[in-house]
């Protein structure tokens, strides 16, 4: 993680008074363009928001509280009439939306580079927001794909923990590649343990809102009320909601309380219209969930937004600077992405990541009501942080290897043993999956023997009967010092390994599927329709629904 040295002053009532304008305002690394071998269809114009509040209707904001405040412009109007189902959606414009899309993993020597080191990663936005385009009959931006949150949209059957002594299990198998007779897959997977209900700590959550006018289609406030209504439905007793919004300026609309009844009707009441105040409302629920702070307990703002921040902030880096500064004092950021056409991706993912929380798209109610309703204990409550994952491959067993997605989760090999080095989180119930693909020594690989390359230590061949040593790090939620897991991977798996079964076999696809939808050039002919076969029968809906998703993608590509 980078660390920003600007520094965040609140000057000024209602806005933030930082010398910027607009977290997307940094467009040097992001990429915004479908490819251009790809045919987009342009959305026409969407309505003009509604205007922008008068100076006599602004939410007036103090501190952390709001003073006087008129709140016609954002809270008072007849709320949009909220349905179950997914709205009707034109096919976007992928140009106008923002992505921060890396290069395929290259393709690792194991002499030169045995080791490698990356965070882990549990968002799942790219997958939903993939579906979105496909179900539009669009193939998604290269750079909005990102192959790990496909594969960890989706859970296997991973053994459980023993005990809390250890959050996680840690598993590891091994299978030919469908789609290369001359490589292997070798998989991770991580599973935390489960919480129940009444284990879990009280919860303190601050809704940031987005009432911008830019949120006044179908798709996005109307959604974002359906999400976090839904999780309001999730609360115990112990727990506590407040919400700010954003429009032309900031402001709290409702005090912190665990009524569900409060919380519904003051969602309800809420509308869209004026421009984006982003970072005074960042600001403001920051401060707010200050004031509430549960110590030992859950400590986090959950922002939705279509992430189009055009006033208040101009500074990504000082907006990450704040992000991390109040992470680092227990308070974590969750982002939940809405909407099209101007959707900035880029900032939404980025931000979450230094927030040490989550980042979701939603695109349908039933999508709302599995992250923040089915997967709320893994979105919410946190087994354990700051996880890395580092894998030491023997060049005796494998000469090459690559690592498939995690593109912008890796670390440096010292940052592994550094507990200064920030990394992903691990919520209860949630799994992590990473999958290597491998070449086996003396075997053809995509890389040609170097004529002047060293064989293999001594050291590394008296190990011959190791693949790898995978090794892991964490921090338990109140720890400091992180603890250390090792795994040896045996060169018995490597000999025995057979085509991919079950669950093996599904991540397998899904991790093929990312990777067509990124334009990896090393798939050699495997197909969407080789993908669902090797997906195999699926009773599960959300299995299904990717079948479903695949097959849409291959008639879009011909194959």
């Amino acid at each position: 993680m980078r660390n920003s040295n600007l520094a965040f002053k609140l000057a000024g009532v209602g806005l933030l008074s930082l010398v910027i304008a607009g977290c997307a305002a940094n467009q040097d690394n992001v990429a915004t363009t479908g490819q251009p071998d790809e045919k987009v269809a342009v959305a026409p114009p969407p309505p003009p928001p509604p205007p922008a509040p008068t100076a006599g209707q602004a939410v007036i904001v103090t501190g952390s509280r709001v003073a006087e405040a008129d709140y016609a412009s954002v809270s008072r109007r007849p709320a949009p009439t909220v349905i179950g189902i997914p709205p009707v959606r034109v096919p976007t414009d992928p140009g106008r939306e923002q992505y921060d899309g890396e290069e395929v993993s290259p393709v690792r020597l194991t002499s030169a580079e045995p080791v490698s080191t990356f965070s882990v990663d549990v968002d799942t936005g790219a997958y939903a927001n993939a579906r979105r385009f496909l179900t539009q009959g669009q193939m998604p931006p290269r750079a909005a794909v990102r192959t790990e949150e496909m594969i960890n949209y989706f859970r296997y059957d991973y053994a459980k923990p023993a005990g809390r002594s250890q959050p996680f299990s840690v598993n590891t198998d091994i299978a030919r590649t469908p789609w290369n007779e001359d490589t292997y897959l070798m998989r991770i997977g991580l599973r935390g343990y489960d919480l129940p209900r009444e284990d879990r700590p009280p919860a303190n959550l601050v809704f940031l809102m987005d009432v911008s006018g830019s949120m006044g289609q179908p798709d996005k406030l109307p959604l974002v009320k359906t999400a976090l209504a839904g999780l309001a439905g999730e609360l115990s007793p112990q727990d506590r909601v407040s919400i700010v919004v954003y429009a032309g300026a900031a402001g709290m609309v409702l005090e912190p309380t665990n009524d569900t009844k409060k919380i519904r009707r003051a969602l309800d009441e809420l509308s869209a219209g004026g421009s984006t105040a982003g970072g005074a409302g960042l600001k403001l629920a920051y401060n707010i969930a200050e004031d509430s702070f549960i110590k030992g307990g859950v400590n986090r703002v959950i922002l939705a937004t279509d992430g189009d921040f055009n006033v208040g902030v101009s500074s990504q880096d000082a907006l990450i600077e704040l992000i991390e500064e109040k992470r680092d004092s227990g308070i974590t950021l969750t982002t939940l992405g809405f909407g099209q056409g101007n959707y900035n991706e880029a900032m939404m993912e980025q931000v979450a990541n230094h927030g040490n929380g989550n980042y979701a798209y939603i695109d349908s109610a039933l999508e709302a009501k599995k992250v923040l309703g089915e997967e709320m204990s893994s979105t919410l409550f946190t087994i354990a942080k700051d996880v890395k994952i580092q894998v030491e491959f023997n060049p005796a067993v494998v000469s090459r290897y690559r690592l498939v997605g995690y593109e912008n989760r890796a670390l440096r090999e010292e940052d592994f043993n550094n507990d200064a080095v920030d990394a992903g989180d691990i919520g209860a119930g949630h799994q992590v999956t990473a999958i290597y693909e491998i070449v086996p020594a003396g075997t053809k690989g995509w890389i040609a023997p170097r004529r002047y390359e060293d064989k293999p230590s001594q050291t590394a061949q008296s190990h011959e009967a190791e693949v790898a040593q995978v090794k892991l790090r964490y921090k338990l939620p109140d720890g400091d010092k992180s603890l250390l897991i090792e795994r040896l991977v045996k060169r018995s798996e490597l000999l025995q390994a057979k085509q991919p079964s079950g669950d093996f076999a599904f991540a397998s696809a899904v991790a093929a599927y990312g990777q067509l939808l990124r334009g990896d050039n090393l798939m050699k002919g495997f197909g969407h329709s080789d993908i669902e076969t090797l997906a195999g029968s699926q009773d599960d809906y959300w299995r299904q629904e990717f079948i479903r998703l695949n097959a849409l993608a291959g008639s879009m590509k011909g194959g």
